[in-house]
């Protein structure tokens, strides 16, 4: 019962995270020039246009998944290297703003049933604040994941846009030759699971690292 509620908690928090996540990408690119996201209706939060059924349900059960990526022209950009890896850097970005969000609203809604949950309270209020935090808590993770997991430096993650433009040209054209390949072995790499003990590893000092962030304000301290 406790994993099935843990699933449908996860399902708004997926589908804000995705769906913010492509927007983000969507919108940088328009302030770079390119119209093709906000052309092709891309330019927005509603989940129905960013979600791939695949990734959004292996971000619930696995806490790894992916949306349909916002189409981009970098034709449109005066600096196209530099401008897709403006515009695949702020789609991580916005969530990892996300996760610091999530963990704020955390703690705040902790502090809150402090405050009002005393001996005598009905029992649902103490289930309402329960699965709220609880809900908070699995935003901040989904968050740091899709922030994790989209960094790693491989294609088609958004890690390898942003460094494609540190790369001298020729290996630049030499990695993009093979990027196919490396997608299908990327695949193959998450499917058994390869890459799990590190990702974990580095959401769990992350979050670490945040939390301790907010208890440096008095108010959480």
């Amino acid at each position: 019962m406790e994993q099935f509620i843990t699933y449908l908690l996860c399902i708004p928090a997926a589908l804000i995270a995705l769906s913010v996540h492509e927007y983000c990408h969507g919108y940088a690119a328009y302030r770079l020039g390119d119209p093709t996201a906000r052309s092709l209706g891309r330019l927005t939060l509603n989940p129905l246009k960013h979600i791939d059924p695949l990734g959004a349900l292996c971000m619930i059960l696995f806490q790894f998944g992916w949306a349909k990526p916002v189409p981009i022209n970098p034709r449109y950009f005066r600096d196209p290297r530099k401008g897709m890896a403006i515009t695949a850097a702020a789609g991580p970005l916005s969530n990892l703003i996300l996760a610091f969000l999530g963990a704020l609203l955390y703690l705040l809604t902790e502090r809150a049933a402090e405050a009002i949950i005393l001996p005598g309270t009905p029992d649902f209020l103490f289930y309402f604040f329960f699965y709220l935090s609880y809900f908070f808590l699995l935003f901040h993770l989904l968050n740091l994941s899709l922030f994790v997991f989209n960094l790693i430096p491989l294609p088609p993650l958004d890690g390898s846009r942003i460094l494609y433009v540190f790369l001298p040209t020729r290996i630049y054209f030499g990695v993009m030759k093979y990027e196919r390949i490396i997608q299908i072995c990327l695949l193959i790499c998450l499917w058994v699971g390869a890459f799990t003990g590190l990702l974990s590893d580095a959401i769990n000092l992350l979050s670490s690292f945040i939390f301790r962030c907010f208890a440096w304000i008095p108010f959480f301290a």
